[in-house]
């Protein structure tokens, strides 16, 4: 007979669950028996539970379809909770296993024993179901793969005792076919059109499966027929970029450069995407960003088809035919002189081929980024949608799962780089063509820049030592290499662009660590305080021309 982990894991791959990410412990070994029952289904072993989770986010994001984690217990869960969290809030599909005792044995209160279905919530708040029995864990999954891969997708955990994944008798079920999402209904699109109408001022905000390529150009229409200027929400899931595709200006992370952007406009449109709030609550400063004469309607949900939605606001508008505004091939230069952070991010934008992905976690170093890419050979870029640092290298794990043919980059602080290192380990037990550029500043960059901006109390030496990561030095391409990857330092602008170089023409995993300084130190950082306060009171051209130089 079929035991409940071999039934559960034909479940997953007849529904297109194909990849499951593991960190598997006792409770969780019939799962793992039942991995050779079933052909089709990848599993991919991480050494931390926050690798597991993070590479299931970044495969469902490339994939567009949720991959399988397998976690052990409420303990496993809690270690990959941050990029769970990161999931959540970019709304991307993940099928959450988590092992449990068995059913008999929960009574005794075990030393591993915790009400995971609470700690569970906090990721998954619309799908938590401990399976009952082995006859009901199959449509137990079925419900839980419906609930991910819906709009918007979901973290949706499923506890799997481990007498249920034992137990005979399990029977494998099928997928009912996905729903048809609703598109904006005809009172929207006719209160949207009026506002346009009205000739005011007006900007689109995209977010989340809007920042594809069918919604920018749907919305690019309406930006050249009709003047309206198009947002990208701060962290995008995923955005299509580059030569060829519309350009979209990101809302800035620092609230003050966020509000200067929205100043001047009279109707904001929503489209997958919330009206734009600071990160953290600042002394004396706004919350939410978009100005009070400021009229917000959404044309979208999360849960409607966003380039439908657009396309029909078009035709409501006569934009339908209007030719959109696409960004020309601009490439970089090759960089020179002194290597610097930015001067990666010119690296990058000068030598990167057509199709790559870029996950983006550089933090402060990477405040060039978008500017020096702009006009590169069209990709795919992902972000830290929550904002839980530690995304970065695990995203990249399951980006080049889910895309093996398309090189993959990963830029990473070197703060956030400690968080989940060991995704490096499973990058060369795969063989993964990911580079990843550590920027090596020795500093927790962007809290030194918070600690201004909160208006604390000056910091003596024990408040800035909790800040300070520069000794005991930490030396990344060691690391690397002694978990398999291809691992150098770099120090110059030309062994910077060799080392690309080769890691283009070497498809593998490679790590370059480069030792830059801070982006934004010494008088940069005293000044960014001061400099943010005063742009209310100045010119816009001039304060907008500040914002440029900030954070392009």
């Amino acid at each position: 007979m079929t035991n409940g982990a071999q039934a559960l894991m034909k479940t997953l791959v007849e529904a297109g669950v194909e990849v499951c990410f593991t960190n598997p412990g006792t409770s969780e070994m019939h799962f793992v028996a039942a991995l050779d029952s079933e052909p089709k289904m990848r599993a991919v072993l991480a050494l931390f539970e926050g690798v597991a989770t993070g590479a299931a986010d970044g495969y469902a994001r490339m994939a567009d379809k949720p991959a399988a984690t397998l976690l052990h217990l409420g303990c496993g869960l809690g270690n990959g909770l941050a990029n769970l969290h990161n999931a959540r809030k970019g709304k991307v599909p993940v099928v959450n296993i988590v092992g449990d005792h068995a059913t008999y044995h929960v009574k005794y209160d075990a030393q591993l024993q915790s009400d995971i279905e609470t700690v569970a919530r906090n990721v998954s708040p619309n799908f938590v179901r401990t399976s009952q029995s082995t006859e009901a864990l199959c449509q137990d999954a079925v419900d839980a793969i419906t609930a991910a891969r819906g709009l918007p997708g979901q973290v949706a955990t499923l506890i799997l005792p481990a007498d249920v994944s034992w137990g005979e008798g399990g029977t494998p079920c099928t997928m009912p076919a996905p729903a048809t999402p609703s598109v904006a209904d005809d009172a929207t699109i006719q209160t949207v059109a009026d506002a346009v109408r009205t000739g005011k001022k007006t900007a689109i905000l995209l977010g989340g499966r809007a920042l594809r390529e069918s919604s920018l150009l749907a919305a690019a229409k309406l930006s050249a027929h009709n003047g309206i200027k198009l947002f990208a929400e701060t962290f995008p899931t995923r955005i299509e970029r580059g030569a060829g595709l519309p350009a979209v200006e990101r809302i800035a992370y620092l609230a003050e450069l966020a509000t200067l952007q929205l100043s001047e406009y009279e109707n904001l449109i929503l489209v997958d995407a919330k009206p734009p709030v600071s990160f953290f609550a600042y002394p004396g400063k706004k919350s939410y960003l978009v100005p009070q004469t400021c009229n917000v309607n959404t044309l979208a949900t999360p849960e409607q088809d966003a380039t439908a939605s657009l396309n029909k606001l078009a035709d409501a508008l006569g934009a339908a035919s209007a030719e959109p505004k696409l960004q020309a091939s601009a490439r970089p230069g090759r960089p020179r002189g002194k290597l610097t952070a930015e001067k990666v991010c010119k690296a990058l934008g000068h030598l990167m081929p057509e199709n790559s992905i870029i996950v983006d976690e550089s933090i402060t170093s990477g405040l060039m980024l978008n500017a020096l890419t702009a006009g590169a050979p069209r990709h795919d870029m992902l972000t830290l949608t929550g904002g839980a640092i530690g995304q970065g290298l695990p995203n990249s794990v399951g980006a080049a799962i889910a895309c093996p043919d398309r090189p993959v980059y990963a830029l990473i602080g070197d703060g956030t780089a400690m968080y989940t290192i060991q995704a490096l380990w499973t990058m060369a037990r795969e063989n993964l063509n990911v580079t990843t550029i550590i920027f090596n500043n020795a500093s927790y960059s962007i809290l030194n820049v918070e600690l201004e901006r909160v208006g604390a109390e000056e910091a003596g030496a024990k408040a800035k030592s909790q800040l300070d990561i520069s000794g005991p030095v930490t030396l990344y391409a060691q690391l690397a290499q002694s978990m398999g990857v291809h691992g150098v330092r770099v120090q110059t602008t030309e062994e910077l662009l060799k080392a690309m170089e080769y890691a283009r023409d070497m498809p593998g995993p490679h790590l370059i660590e480069a030792v830059v300084p801070e982006s934004l130190n010494g008088v940069k950082r005293k000044v960014l305080p001061w400099l943010l306060r005063t742009l209310p009171s100045l010119p816009q051209p001039l304060s907008k021309a500040l914002k440029r130089k900030i954070a392009p």
